[in-house]
């Protein structure tokens, strides 16, 4: 079973912990974690005493690119307390293989090795792949910490019939590596499956002559991540970029552009076909009018500069979609929200993210961000501090929402 493309793009930029635990099948953790690095994931992985017996450390090393967590005590490379700087650091756990003895300690809360321990500190989606003989399988004990797993929310995928250790066959195989990947991609692809997208970042710039030009201090980091997590969560992703665009996971087409008016162009060409529109990009409100075709000479003194409007990318957009599509603004202020709220209210978009560019840690350039989410009704609701990447998430989570109240 191949993993499709979309399930793949789901994972591409997401942290995941691969705990591993001492059963046979841990030798096809190294596989799986080959698979998610193929996806574009960053892996860190736990091992217990158990799996060491079955799986050389140096092994899953090598193919994440970073120390395995082995102990809860002393170990340099992860830390005073690895178990709660991974399960801070990480988006999913998967446990692969989960012997019979890990799923009876996840399922009643016991931390006594570093793999428990980080279960335990872990508040997000947990997948396990069990992996027992079919008398471990078929105990009722095992049987009833399948339930409490799945009444705690945990993902379980397997096992499956075939061969076992030592020769047996039957119940108890762990499910193989791409269905594992698989059902970890689910986590992630659900909210924007199916839908289609386009993202806006970067600062435009508008050309004085074939050499200098009229810009801002707009990195596009924002942007980025709104279209790598939108990515992440399923969607297809039009990605409309005045900056450098990062890494692309599957299912988003880049569109380089440099001035407004080429932003404009294709982000209206696009527009009945849309279902979300972010348009995060700073887009300049003016441009030099008729720019030089030759470069400009210091000696020939300093040009009179006349500036005109630039095309008004958000406001035509909101013309051209088709009823149903959501519009999100983003306005980059310096001081209050008071025109970010009369742009939510008078534009037509079903809502603004503002943020004060002047504000530490906000500004243009910077991996965090604070925004205010302003409805079309000018309610705000303002949002902490957080890395672009979650304030990207947070977007996304409130565009599902309304999308979903909406149907």
């Amino acid at each position: 079973m191949r993993t499709p493309r979309a399930g793949r793009a789901a994972l591409h930029g997401r942290h995941l912990v691969l705990g591993i635990s001492g059963g046979i099948a841990a030798y096809k953790a190294a596989y799986l974690a080959r698979r998610l690095d193929e996806a574009g994931s960053q892996v860190r992985t736990v091992m217990t005493d158990g799996a060491l017996r079955f799986l050389g450390e140096q092994t899953m090393a090598a193919i994440t690119g970073h120390a395995v967590v082995t102990t809860l005590f002393g170990s340099r490379q992860a830390g005073p307390s690895p178990h709660t700087e991974l399960a801070r650091w990480a988006d999913a756990l998967v446990v692969a293989p989960a012997t019979a003895n890990v799923v009876a300690k996840v399922a009643n809360g016991l931390a006594d090795d570093v793999l428990t321990a980080t279960v335990a500190a872990f508040d997000g989606p947990v997948v396990l792949a069990p992996a027992m003989h079919t008398e471990m399988w078929q105990q009722p004990a095992t049987a009833r910490n399948i339930r409490l797993l799945e009444g705690d929310g945990r993902r379980l995928v397997g096992p499956v019939v075939g061969a076992l250790a030592a020769g047996d066959s039957g119940m108890g195989r762990m499910a193989e590596p791409d269905e594992i990947l698989a059902s970890l991609a689910e986590v992630f692809e659900d909210t924007l499956s199916g839908l289609t997208v386009l993202v806006t970042a970067g600062g435009t710039r508008e050309a004085i002559d074939p050499v200098r030009y009229v810009g801002n201090r707009s990195s596009g980091k924002m942007g980025n991540e709104l279209a790598l997590e939108a990515a992440r969560r399923g969607a297809r992703v039009v990605l409309v970029t005045a900056a450098a665009p990062p890494d692309i996971p599957w299912g988003v087409e880049v569109v380089p552009v440099e001035s407004a008016e080429e932003m404009a162009h294709q982000v209206w060409a696009r527009a009945s076909t849309l279902d979300v529109a972010v348009l995060a990009a700073a887009v300049a409100d003016f441009r030099p009018a008729g720019p030089a075709t030759t470069k400009l000479a210091r000696s020939d003194g300093a040009p009179r500069i006349v500036l005109e409007p630039t095309p008004n990318v958000l406001a035509g957009l909101v013309e051209r979609v088709e009823p149903g599509t959501t519009v999100v603004g983003f306005a980059a202020e310096t001081g209050g929200v008071d025109r970010a709220v009369h742009k939510a209210t008078t534009y037509g978009v079903d809502f603004v993210v503002a943020n004060d560019v002047t504000s530490p840690g906000s500004g243009f350039g910077t991996d965090t961000n604070q925004v205010t989410i302003i409805s079309a009704a000018g309610e705000c609701t303002p949002l902490e501090m957080m890395t672009k990447r979650d304030v990207a998430g947070a977007i996304w989570s409130h565009v599902a929402t309304l999308r979903e109240d909406e149907a």
